[in-house]
């Protein structure tokens, strides 16, 4: 195992600039609200920045974990025994480009990008707006919302390689699909993203999204934390309706519960661990596949562990 705090050292040499926490809680981080320390958080500022320091983890053996705005993460109550490298607020530019196009830092958050090409009258990710992840976990995910999908506005993604070289690919070869992308369960980095909107009339684009942010509203439970959509949407029928209709809204282990206002939501209602979720989540899977013979595939990302 690398000594993480002579590890912290050469990185803070080599990138004076990158801000390098030790032991940061991931609790404070993730949109649960669960996770112990990461023995290191790395949080780059640009491309650059990123790409040294994932080569330099690399050539050291740490165990890297490579997240955005950790979102759809479920972390160890013990923690992250490696390197966090957080694409997240210190990279998070926005800019735009010619011809309805735009080009978003990986930290940016959907929810800004989605207000960004609004105030610029570019209709296509008004389907974004209220969702909490960032470009560069959105990308790499596909995420989408409301009949809408990052795939049908994205352009390219630019991204640090295996090889440490910072290169960019087309939509087209992206293996874009339902959340999921040549980007998942990869130690790819995304950096950046080129996404193509449409002209549109800004205030047609602002009602629809505060149209959808009023359904958010209306029926996910946001005023609890949570990580979002706890299952996938099985190849027929949907998770929440299942669960809904196995009884099981309100079904609690310790903290974690399927929560009353939205069956496909496990919300943390107070103290709740990684444990208490896990268990919840197993035990919703298995009366599912009882009733339905659907078995569901998680959309949390647990780190470090299997279903």
């Amino acid at each position: 195992m690398p000594d993480y705090a002579l590890l912290a050292r050469e990185l803070s040499a080599a990138l004076p600039g990158m801000e390098i926490r030790e032991n940061e809680p991931m609790s404070g981080h993730c949109s649960f609200r669960i996770g112990g320390p990461a023995r290191l958080m790395l949080l780059p500022s640009c491309a650059m920045e990123a790409g040294r320091a994932l080569g330099i983890l690399r050539a050291a053996g740490a165990a890297v974990l490579i997240c955005g705005n950790c979102t759809n993460l479920l972390v160890p109550d013990e923690g992250y025994p490696g390197a966090v490298l957080c694409m997240s607020r210190p990279a998070s530019a926005l800019e735009l480009l010619d011809g309805g196009r735009v080009r978003a830092l990986a930290g940016a958050t959907l929810n800004a990008l989605a207000v960004f090409v609004a105030a610029h009258s570019l209709a296509g990710l008004e389907f974004a707006h209220g969702i909490p992840g960032s470009v560069g976990g959105g990308c790499a995910m596909n995420a989408g919302a409301y009949g809408g999908e990052l795939a049908d506005v994205l352009e390219s993604v630019e991204f640090v390689d295996l090889d440490g070289e910072l290169k960019s690919l087309p939509v087209s070869e992206l293996d874009m699909g339902y959340r999921h992308s040549a980007f998942s369960d990869t130690e790819r980095l995304i950096t950046s993203a080129v996404f193509r909107l449409r002209p549109g009339d800004g205030a047609e684009i602002r009602a629809r999204m505060a149209e959808l942010i009023e359904k958010r509203r209306a029926s996910q439970p946001l005023e609890l934390p949570s990580a979002g959509s706890a299952f996938k949407r099985p190849a027929r029928g949907y998770a929440a309706a299942m669960i809904d209709a196995a009884g099981l809204k309100g079904l609690a282990v310790g903290g974690a519960m399927v929560s009353p206002k939205h069956a496909g939501f496990i919300v943390n209602t107070g103290g709740a661990t990684c444990r208490d979720v896990v268990e919840l989540m197993r035990e919703v899977r298995r009366r599912v596949f009882e009733r339905e013979g659907v078995l569901l595939e998680p959309e949390v990302k647990l780190v470090g562990q299997g279903w």
